[in-house]
Formats: structure tokens, C-alpha cells, sequence
């Protein structure tokens, strides 16, 4: 599959088997003050893959980081990112950090990236829905939230393709009351995740992370958060060989 997985996990511990992660990461945990270990333990509890984001060809570096500070706010772990036309830039003085906390996978060496991310999510059992200005099919407190569903951002100017269109299963539209037809991305990802999140956890279970999955994303955040650690992670795999 042409997807490049961006974690800020080291690409050396991606293949281990659970055991060894698990090994891992309670070595990295000896490097992690105590006050990181319970914020860990604290966030890590609410962190989802029930609702995940979809950006297609967005470029506005603002905006961009923008959605990912919004998506770690709301327990939102993963981002698909596909770069079309353009390159998804991140600025640092507005994500502040977020984009360590979430797995960005970005799809970018195909000419058909927007079609092999939303196949990609729908084998795994994800529902697209796309939000747009222009279907008025659910909005944010009528959407039904009975299983896991991905939630397609376009841009700005042009909107979403038509081949994210015609791939989405439904569409979700903001209620608006003045003249202007649209809010921009950042406030519109921000608006559904605020609504969608909290009607999730409302629900009841079955929208927070299995042990395997608490497991890899407590790695990849240590992993991010010691200092050298992909100096430390060497260190342990030589010594401790599978």
C-alpha cells in the first residue's frame, strides 16, 4: 500500500510484537518525570479512534495546524492527510506541539491518493462523512454515532473533490444564519468535534482505545517525549534482540 505513516514513532520499534513494545516502553518510562506518567495515563484513557479526520489537499499552514491542535483537544489519535496538489504544512506557533501527540498518516504517491485513503479507511469499517455547504443531509446532533465514521475535510476555495464526494457515504452540514456560505476548516473541524466528541462519550463505551492500541500510542508518545530517544531505543533493541 503507497501510504507513508508519519507517527513520530521510530521506525525501528513500528514492526516489534507487543511484547517488546511493552519492554520498551517501560524502559522509556524510566527517562518520563512522574508528573508525564500521570498526564499519560490521564489522556491516554480518553483518546479515540472512533471518529478520525480526513484533510484532502489542504495547504493554508495555519489552518492546517490549526485542525490537529483541535483534534488533540478532543482525543482525536489519528489524521489522514492527502496531498493531492499540495504539501500539508504545519506551523509551529499555532499546532504547539500537537501534531507529536496524534499518528499522521499521509497518502501522496499515487494519482489516485483521495480514492486510496477513503478505501483504506472503509475496509477498516469506517463510515465517510463529508462535510460540505452544499448537502444538507445531517447535522452535528443528528448524525448517527452507531458505529466509526471518518469526517472528510476539503478546502477552503474549492471545497472537496468530486471524487471525495462521490466516495462519501453521507454528509454532515453545519446550521448557519448569516450571509457568508461557509466557515473555514479550522472552525468548522473544531464546531463537529466539539458537538460529535461529547455526544460519543455521552453514548457509552465502545469509543475508547483497546490495551493494544493505549500500548503503541503510550510508545509513540514517549518516544517523543524523552530526550535522545532514538539513541535509547538503539541501545535497548541491541541488548535485548528479539
Amino acid at each position: 500500500m503507497n501510504i507513508l505513516a508519519v507517527s513520530n514513532m521510530n521506525t525501528d520499534i513500528e514492526n516489534l510484537d507487543n511484547t517488546r513494545k511493552l519492554k520498551l516502553f517501560d524502559h522509556l518510562r524510566e527517562f518520563l518525570t512522574e508528573e508525564r506518567k500521570a498526564r499519560f495515563s490521564e489522556v491516554i484513557a480518553l483518546r479515540t479512534r472512533y471518529i478520525t479526520i480526513i484533510l484532502e489537499d489542504i495547504y493554508q499552514p495555519h489552518n492546517a495546524s490549526a485542525v490537529l491542535r483541535s483534534c488533540d483537544c478532543f482525543g482525536i489519535q489519528d489524521v489522514h492527510i492527502i496531498e493531492n496538489k499540495n504539501k500539508y504544512e504545519v506551523n509551529p506557533d499555532v499546532a504547539l506541539g500537537s501534531a507529536k501527540w496524534l499518528t499522521l498518516y499521509k497518502y501522496n504517491r499515487t494519482a489516485s491518493n483521495t480514492e486510496e485513503c477513503i478505501r483504506t479507511l472503509k475496509d477498516k469499517g469506517y463510515r465517510i462523512v463529508a462535510t460540505t455547504p452544499h448537502k444538507n443531509d445531517f447535522a452535528p446532533d443528528t448524525l448517527p454515532l452507531d458505529s466509526r465514521f471518518a469526517l472528510l475535510f476539503g478546502t477552503e476555495l474549492q471545497g472537496l473533490s468530486e471524487k471525495a464526494v462521490g466516495l462519501a457515504d453521507q454528509f454532515i452540514r453545519i446550521p448557519m444564519y448569516g450571509f457568508t456560505e461557509s466557515f473555514n476548516i479550522s472552525v468548522s473541524a473544531a464546531i463537529l468535534l466539539h458537538s460529535l466528541t461529547k455526544r460519543m462519550r455521552d453514548s457509552g463505551s465502545g469509543w475508547a482505545l483497546d490495551e493494544d492500541e493505549k500500548n503503541n500510542v503510550l510508545l509513540q508518545w514517549a518516544a517523543s517525549s524523552v530526550n535522545k530517544s532514538d539513541v535509547i531505543i538503539r541501545d535497548f533493541l541491541k541488548k535485548n534482540p528479539g
